[in-house]
């Protein structure tokens, strides 16, 4: 599935090498929103895998972007136990 949203940049996390084959950066976006006289803020968190890690750098600090993005969720199980992730992979920004 893919979404587009809009926000401004608030942090960047440095490349992560998480195996010899995989590497995630994650970077946080603020999303405000007003009803009526109320302004809403979220916090939400991208990631960005492999060699889409370099679409994004510090320039992009404080600045507002366009993420084109894809929700994923994947099922883990350890020792009988089962949990659910959902992740927001970014493939492109503007």
């Amino acid at each position: 599935m893919s979404f587009e949203i809009t926000g401004r940049v608030v942090e960047i996390m440095p490349v992560n090498q998480v195996s010899d084959k995989f590497r995630k950066r994650e970077f946080v976006i603020e999303k405000k929103e007003t009803g009526g006289s109320a302004v809403f803020i979220d916090y939400i968190k991208f990631q960005l895998v492999q060699d889409k890690c370099d679409i994004i750098n510090e320039s992009f600090l404080n600045e507002e972007v366009k993420i084109s993005f894809n929700l994923k969720g994947n099922r883990w199980e350890r020792d009988g136990r089962v949990n659910y992730f959902t992740n927001l992979d970014a493939w492109k920004i503007e």
